[in-house]
């Protein structure tokens, strides 16, 4: 896979999946455990194919569209499973199937409209994914080759496919590991993670025909159960908001670098401290107004794929690369003053 790194990456970070572990209640240590247990598998898999060799994938690029096919792991660990859904076959009776088949479609379609990027790897990359993943599983995960569901406990999360920024959360994985390749570990896990659930947002609001303004920044909108007291995963528009449960805790996540978390779990905080590049994002966006994908979304994009973004960037330096991609593509004007605003908010340095 020429120079990039596939790494496993998962949208429900291992704090949480640690506190489901210590709950006194059965059905939901138990599921948690087993995804925990699953996870590590996952990981140490992956491990071993990047020592050696992940099998290189290619498309042709002269490919238009997306080209997914969606398998069914039927509460199975043996991936990819099943082939249920194949590109341009009429949706089937499994609604998570269908769901999951949308979702990587309407990435794929931000991508090619917005951006004029084919695919994740710029060439027409086939987009692969599996629903139904083990049982009771309570994560999705992007792991360097495909996308995965699980269907959650019922207690806890529901079924991953139910959110489309959860799903383009995990694609875009694979958009930085095919570009900036940042590593998974402190300030650029962070900003790896950030741009995933910033991509994520996008999606949905693109989906949804919101302007950022009408937009409720959440990420996983949808996918915990009744039984929670919260919202979402994360909440780009007030990091620390999106739950605040007798099981689960309080979410994490600050908003400005005077909060920054030092630890030296969940890879140093990577599912932590995005929340506050995602704050940026966030302040960017909705101070332009407009639709976030556009002129927000495209400085972003420009940091990601312009060669310049270093495998272990911290904030300091992914801002400094937004002041200088607004001012390229806009100018000195409005958007190239919203970006130093934003930087400024949450506490980063933009300073060479």
């Amino acid at each position: 896979m020429d120079n990039h790194t596939p790494v496993f990456c998962t949208i429900v970070p291992p704090h949480i999946l640690d506190r489901l572990v210590r709950s006194g209640d059965p059905a939901l240590s138990g599921p948690a455990r087993r995804t925990l247990q699953a996870d590590a598998a996952q990981r140490t898999g992956r491990r071993l194919t990047t020592v050696a060799g992940a099998a290189v994938r290619t498309a042709a690029a002269t490919a238009e569209g997306p080209r997914r096919t969606l398998h069914d792991a039927r509460n199975g660990t043996e991936l990819p499973g099943v082939v249920v859904r194949r590109e341009g076959e009429d949706p089937v009776a499994d609604a998570s199937v269908n769901r999951a088949y949308a979702g990587l479609g309407a990435t794929f379609e931000l991508l090619l409209d917005a951006y004029g990027r084919n695919s994740i790897d710029g060439r027409g990359l086939p987009l692969d994914a599996t629903v139904h993943y083990d049982e009771k599983y309570g994560n999705a995960f992007w792991n360097g080759e495909q996308m995965v569901f699980g269907d959650g406990d019922g207690e806890i999360f529901l079924d991953f496919t139910v959110s489309v920024d959860v799903i383009a959360h995990e694609l875009a994985h694979g958009l930085t590991q095919y570009t900036a390749n940042l590593s998974y570990f402190g300030q650029p896990g962070a900003l790896n993670e950030s741009v995933s659930d910033v991509i994520g947002s996008l999606v949905r609001q693109r989906t949804l025909g919101q302007t950022a303004d009408e937009a409720d920044w959440l990420i996983g909108a949808g996918l915990l159960a009744p039984r929670v007291t919260g919202k979402a995963l994360r909440s780009l528009k007030a990091p620390g908001t999106a739950y605040d449960d007798d099981v689960l805790g309080k979410d994490p996540q600050p908003a400005t670098m005077a909060d920054y978390v030092r630890t030296g779990r969940d890879n140093g905080g990577v599912h932590i401290n995005s929340g506050i590049p995602n704050h940026a994002f966030y302040l960017l966006a909705t101070r332009l107004g407009g639709r976030a994908w556009e002129r927000a979304g495209q400085i972003w994009f420009d940091v990601l794929t312009g060669g310049d973004l270093a495998v272990d960037a911290d904030f300091a330096s992914f801002a400094r690369l937004t002041v200088a991609a607004a001012a390229d593509r806009y100018g000195e004007g409005e958007e190239h003053d919203a970006v130093l605003k934003a930087w400024s908010q949450v506490g980063v340095d933009t300073r060479a």
